[in-house]
């Protein structure tokens, strides 16, 4: 029997049965009406204003739902049904309670009271949920999908085709292109050139460019292994796996913080986007790194060491976007889980899972209880990103130290002692300012929060000591990280109707996803999550998408495009493939080859195809316009713009300013766990860091909402979505940023004096280093005799600007000390705007008339197209 059908008969039985109401089954129609006339009416008058959904909920307590009495708020269990002795809510509206409820209006009488006794003592009934008729059952819409679509189906066992010209292919990659173009009698173009190809090879694999060194070896090598021994070399480069993991942290939609309605710092997630760079660099096999980002927790790790990399690795489900705001516990717990759903089902599968959530998926063959057979996954399933949502005022609220992970103690850092000196001041001062004014009429008075300032106070003093708790105490300095854990009692799920967190429908069964077939794939063990087991049935080797889903992303960060193009959606509103029994080829030498990322990518670029032009060579050659416009067929290279990433490390590098070593950890991590605001002190402080850094993109801090200046223009990833294909724009702004950015002018600057410290004899010479630094490549005689030109004219303009100047504005040269002395910056003819008023934004200037002249000639090349594709 499918396991469809036994889920949907454990429903249908459940909703046959029995009415649903909460968790119980009743069929008394006199207690319905019991709690209509008495009950509800009751809580409605006297509670709904302060406990229900339509207000901030005091003490966290909803009333009007009845899980929400169930569960109860910050001080326990509202209701305990069949024990009214045991249920909060008597106890709190029965007289003699020092705050007995209401707190305003009128109180309730004995016979209300009394009637709330004897509900709870008969069960606490509550009406049903309505389920919908079709919640469980079988489509045949979906039975013909299943059958039908391209992606449900098992990895074929694609042979290579044979093809005319037998002289051509290196490969059986090759074979299925060629193939495909001579059925459509159209050939692929000419080979690039090897100044093109070590560039190409060097940003994919590396996200930098080839140094002029490297170019030359490579263009001077004869050997017919040149090109080998180069992708050998990169794919052994450190910068490999800074490149790659950066391709994976798009599809982890990692970022620093959590997001949009209150930002709270992630203060070590840096330490996951360490984790992805080290996988990559290490070649673990994909399986291995889906496995541990899923549930390294539940791995057995044989030293402490790599038991702390396991639960890094869980960071993948703990650092998505976190409305911190959401005022209702279990909403917030739900739309976590769904988060996690998206981020897996999206990443690894290509399938948009989370639209299951308030009906059966429009389009694809996911029914609603298969998005709660998952969703009991991860609601057995403990999300330990260090945050929770608003329990009552302050932004201390947010933050929830013990659901951080901790790490083993012998990696915990020196104690600082200067600081906790002074962590010991700020709590004696703000002890002394909190018990001054409790208890007082200024203390209840609102201050700019609008919560009473002895609450404002008291959080600042709970926050000190907290900090300085965590200093001091040795159970507490054990290092942390962002991740996951198992619940303490991991159980199954209840549908959600309509998506609406408190509206409970039938339990299912945990498990996966019924919409393919995963052969001998293991149950979910109920002492557990699921999360391993699930882990197990996305990398089976029997598994139709995963493979496909990350051999079509390799192909896209290598072709310029996915055989698949919609590469994060495999369903039925997707692309279907250019070319489907490759796609299959390499999801099978995947696994053949021990599921090795490196492996798959050396073989994919030392193809022919890989390494053909991205020109057309002549009006002569058939251009498949018509049919072909896009390059589906792969019949010449695809040029690609470089990403925002490539375009900042780029910069860096032609000018000698690029720091290759990986920093200590974030500046996120000094961030304390409190709202930051896109306009406030902590965000201006995290991009001042950020403009200054000159490691790589990689390490610059990424938190939500506050990207980088350097890395804003040219399409960053939404680090809110999974992003595996990422926007490709060209605006205005772009051109406006090379132009007038302080970020590309110093670089420029700094280039320029690279340039001009260099022994060559001639400008001529200056100049060919300038454009190998840049293009990679030589310029031309007809560029050389422009550039020329260019810093005559542009010297010989400055210099009579700045005779023009007033003499208090003109750098006068000094000797000795005295040189040393802040002197006001020359005149720069490039800083002037048509206004004749100096741009203040792009305030980098250089000393000299030459070295001005030089400048603009680096942020001419920084701002080519050129520069900033790939051909």
């Amino acid at each position: 029997m499918r396991f469809l059908d036994s889920r949907a008969k454990i429903l249908l039985l459940v909703i046959a049965g029995m009415t649903l109401f909460g968790s119980r089954a009743v069929a008394d129609d006199a207690a319905l009406e019991f709690f209509e006339k008495k009950i509800r009416p009751t809580l409605a008058e006297h509670c709904y204003a302060c406990h229900s959904a339509d207000t901030k909920p005091a003490g966290n307590l909803r009333v009007d739902d009845r899980n929400g009495l169930l569960t109860g708020g910050n001080v326990g269990k509202a209701v305990v049904p069949g024990k009214p002795e045991e249920s909060l809510l008597i106890k709190r509206v029965s007289s003699g309670e020092k705050r007995r409820m209401p707190l305003e209006g009128k109180q309730l009488t004995d016979e209300q009271i009394a009637d709330l006794t004897q509900w709870i003592k008969d069960g606490a009934v509550w009406p049903a949920v309505r389920v919908p008729a079709s919640l469980g059952k079988s489509k045949p819409e979906y039975e013909k999908l299943k059958k039908d679509h391209w992606a449900f189906q098992p990895l074929s066992d694609a042979k290579a085709p044979t093809v005319r010209d037998a002289a051509w292919p290196k490969d059986d990659i090759d074979r299925f292109i060629l193939a495909k173009l001579e059925s459509k009698n159209f050939k692929p173009v000419d080979d690039a050139d090897k100044v093109s190809l070590i560039r190409r090879v060097t940003f994919d694999l590396t996200g930098l460019p080839p140094t002029p060194a490297q170019i030359d070896e490579f263009v001077n090598e004869s050997s017919a292994d040149a090109f080998e021994k180069v992708v050998d070399r990169l794919l052994a480069s450190p910068r490999f796996g800074e490149h790659w993991g950066r391709h994976w942290l798009d599809v982890a939609r990692y970022g620093e913080s959590t997001g949009p309605s209150r930002n709270i710092p992630y203060p070590q997630a840096w330490k996951y986007r360490d984790y992805v760079i080290d996988s990559f660099n290490a070649d673990m096999p994909f399986n291995r790194f889906v496995t541990e980002q899923i549930a390294g927790d539940l791995l057995s790790p044989k030293s402490s060491s790599e038991r702390d990399r396991l639960l890094t690795a869980t960071g993948f489900l703990a650092l998505g976007v976190k409305d911190v705001n959401q005022r209702f516990k279990v909403r917030f717990i739900m739309d976590n889980v769904d988060e996690q759903i998206d981020v897996v089902s999206r990443s690894l599968l290509a399938l948009t899972v989370s639209c299951a959530r308030c009906h059966d998926h429009k389009f694809d063959p996911i029914p609603t209880t298969d998005y709660y057979a998952l969703a009991g996954i991860f609601t057995s399933t403990d999300n330990c990103a260090g945050v929770r949502n608003k329990m009552g005022g302050g932004g201390l609220d947010y933050y929830d130290p013990s659901m951080l992970l901790r790490l083993s103690a012998e990696t915990a850092p020196p104690t600082p002692a200067e600081k906790i000196e002074k962590l010991k001041e700020e709590v004696a001062t703000a002890k002394k300012e909190w018990e001054a004014i409790k208890g007082t009429p200024e203390g209840m008075k609102a201050g700019p929060n609008g919560m009473p300032m002895q609450r404002t106070l008291k959080l600042k003093l709970d926050r000190l000591e907290g900090e300085l708790l965590a200093l001091t105490d040795p159970s507490s300095r054990a290092p942390t990280v962002h991740g996951v854990r198992d619940a303490s009692k991991p159980a199954d799920t209840e549908v959600r109707i309509r998506g609406e967190a408190e509206k409970l429908g039938p339990i299912v069964p945990r498990g996966f996803l019924t919409t393919f077939t995963v052969p001998e794939a293991e149950k979910v063990n109920p002492a557990q999550s699921g999360r391993l087991e699930l882990a197990q049935w996305l990398t089976s080797p029997k598994n139709p998408l995963t493979t496909r889903v990350i051999a079509n992303r390799v192909w896209q960060h290598l072709f310029g495009q996915g055989i698949v193009k919609t590469v994060d959606n495999f369903g039925v509103t997707g692309d279907v493939p250019s070319h489907p029994e490759l796609l299959d080829h390499l999801a099978n030498r995947l696994i053949d080859n021990g599921w090795s990322i490196k492996k798959l990518v050396r073989e994919m670029v030392l193809t022919h195809s890989y390494q053909l032009a991205s020109s057309i060579p002549n009006a002569e050659f058939r251009i498949p316009n018509s049919e072909d416009p896009a390059n589906r067929l792969v019949w010449r290279h695809t040029p690609r713009r470089l990403s925002t990433e490539e375009i900042r490390d780029a910069t860096l590098a032609a000018a000698g300013t690029l720091d290759g070593k990986r920093p200590a950890g974030s500046p996120a991590q000094e961030l304390k766990m409190v709202e930051m605001r896109d306009n406030g002190p902590e965000a201006g402080n995290i991009r001042s860091k950020a403009d200054s850094s000159l490691f790589r993109s990689i390490y610059l801090p990424l938190l939500r909402g506050v990207m980088p200046q350097s890395l804003e223009a040219f399409d960053p990833a939404d680090t809110t979505l999974v992003t595996g294909n990422r926007e490709n724009t060209t605006v205005p702004a772009q051109a406006l940023y090379l132009l007038n950015s302080s970020f590309v002018r110093k670089q420029a600057l700094n280039l320029a004096e690279r340039v001009l410290s260099d022994s060559k004899p001639t400008d001529a010479d200056r100049i060919q280093n300038a454009y190998r630094l840049v293009l990679g490549r030589s310029a031309s005689d007809k560029e050389t005799a422009r550039a020329t030109a260019f810093l005559k004219d542009y010297e010989t303009v400055y210099q009579s600007q700045l005779a023009l100047m007033p003499k208090q504005n003109q750098v006068v040269p000094k000797k000795g000390p005295a040189a040393k002395k802040a002197a006001p910056p020359p005149f720069d003819p490039d800083q002037i705007d048509q206004t004749g008023e100096q741009i203040v934004e792009a305030n980098v200037t250089a000393k000299d008339a030459r070295t001005a002249a030089w400048l603009a000639l680096t942020q001419a090349l920084y701002g080519s197209a050129e520069f900033r594709f790939l051909k």
